[in-house]
């Protein structure tokens, strides 16, 4: 097997974000063969043309739809040519020099499947992007206590907010997909990315459907980047989104008890912080409530597009991005 890392980007409408990615990615990449692949769900902006002229090698791969995060992962990965990992990755990261060797290293570490760096906000502070496997326990700390609390305590949070946690390398359950290199045996062992799950949730479906074959998902503080993204809280859209998918992405792993009762812990915190004023709440307990409220696919994007982050960031219209 080829030790040459394949980094797949996924972007929609991303013109005002991929050149600092691109810029990133000789540095990042230093002492390491690697290769770039654009997957493009149909952006309505520059994209296509800033790959053109700041990455005249990349290859490029047209999917013709906004069809979501994991199909572009699919569409890089399925392109001939052999390769040892593969590194998905948002058009709104700035990985920071030698990260990807770094990451690459910790690939054979025993066990090993899929690394992540650490990621900090634009603002320099640590975006905490480690998580816990879903439980109907989480679910009910987050709604009780607030997901910035109930993550302090494993029991009670499914991500893991204390600052210290991040210092030193660690397996994770799963982790944001913002950046994550996936070993080719681990890719394929686990199988494809489940596009169903458009954006939210598919990377927490691959990193434990992977576990399950055997793969562990390992954090490496020394390879570092800065994540640009963040905008899910503030978009009713993509807040319904996530939170529909993380109760789908449960049913699906357990039987109906306890997806019942995990069901009802989101509903009630989206309930509570909905009572409190929150919009992104109220839109989410609506469609966790009525399907018919629940989206279905992707829009395409509109006729004059804006700049935005793309890939996992931003569908069409919704005027924000997410931190993964």
């Amino acid at each position: 097997m080829t030790d040459r890392v394949r980094v797949a980007v996924v972007c929609f409408n991303s013109a005002s974000v991929l050149p600092g990615l691109l810029h990133s990615l000789p540095a990042a990449c230093a002492g390491v063969d690697w290769e770039l692949v654009v997957a493009d769900n149909a952006s309505g902006d520059d994209s296509l043309a800033v790959v053109a002229s700041r990455a005249p090698g990349a290859q490029v791969v047209r999917m013709g739809r906004n069809a979501g995060y994991a199909a572009g992962i699919n569409a890089a990965a399925g392109l001939p040519g052999d390769f040892g990992a593969l590194l998905a990755i948002n058009p709104d990261v700035r990985l920071e020099p030698g990260a990807v060797g770094r990451m690459l290293a910790a690939l054979d570490e025993p066990g090993t499947g899929i690394v992540v760096p650490r990621l900090d906000g634009a603002d320099g502070r640590l975006v905490p992007t480690l998580r816990r496997r879903p439980t109907v326990l989480r679910a009910l700390g987050e709604a009780l206590l607030g997901g910035e609390r109930s993550g302090r305590f494993a029991p009670l949070g499914e991500v893991v907010t204390d600052p210290r946690a991040y210092r030193s390398a660690r397996v994770a359950d799963w982790a944001s997909g913002a950046v994550m290199l996936v070993s080719a045996a681990c890719l394929a062992a686990t199988g494809a990315w489940d596009e169903s799950l458009l954006l939210y949730s598919e990377e927490t479906e691959f990193a434990l459907r992977a576990a399950d074959t055997g793969f562990r998902l390992r954090y490496v503080p020394a390879a570092r980047g800065v994540h640009i993204g963040g905008d899910a809280h503030r978009s009713p859209m993509l807040w319904s989104l996530l939170t529909v998918n993380r109760v789908r992405l449960f049913a699906r792993r357990h039987g109906p008890v306890r997806s019942a009762a995990f069901r009802g812990a989101v509903v009630a915190n989206e309930a509570l912080r909905a009572l409190a004023g929150r919009r992104t709440s109220r839109a989410a307990l609506a469609a966790l409530l009525r399907p018919s409220r629940r989206l279905t696919s992707l829009p395409p994007a509109p006729a004059a597009a804006g700049a935005g982050p793309g890939g996992r960031d931003r569908p069409a219209g919704t005027g924000g991005g997410v931190v993964r």
